[in-house]
């Protein structure tokens, strides 16, 4: 039922409104999005306040390409999960620490990776943490045992 309604919210955050999806204008013109105008959808509505939330910056019209900013309030454990193109994340504030194929990678603001697509994978955040992912295809999120739960709260991965 989680996975049903997490799944839910990101087909909703999908289908934002025209002043909050800029990528309804025609794909020449220029876009500009200030932080603080940003729209953000909840993504877990069972966490509340420490959901972290989603903001679509921009879908390509042709091949569904998106880049998009989540940001997590409060510190938390993003499940295994897999996507179905080719992901990016850039980090803007706090850490992230990415694990795949057994190997964890801490990144702070401006760290990158690169996530080639159906690769498993997680994540941790920090309180206040930001990232802006860049998604090669319609962005997707396929679970492996469900969507994060109260239980992934205040969660960091201990070092190996």
């Amino acid at each position: 039922m989680r996975t049903i309604i997490w799944t839910l919210n990101v087909l909703a955050a999908l289908a934002l409104p025209p002043q909050a999806a800029p990528h309804q204008h025609a794909p020449a013109a220029g876009q500009e999005a200030p932080l603080e105008h940003r729209e953000w959808q909840t993504m877990v509505p069972e966490l509340g306040e420490a959901s972290p939330q989603v903001s679509i910056l921009r879908v390509d019209p042709k091949t569904q390409a998106t880049q998009l900013l989540i940001r997590i309030p409060k510190q938390m454990h993003v499940p295994m999960h897999w996507h179905s193109a080719n992901e990016t994340h850039t980090v803007i504030k706090g850490t992230f620490v990415f694990e795949h194929e057994g190997q964890r990678h801490e990144l702070g603001p401006g760290g990158f990776n690169y996530l080639p697509a159906r690769l498993h994978h997680q994540a941790w955040a920090s309180d206040d943490a930001l990232v802006f992912i860049t998604v090669d295809g319609g962005w997707d999120v396929n679970w492996l045992q469900g969507p994060p739960s109260k239980s992934d709260l205040g969660q960091w991965p201990s070092s190996h």
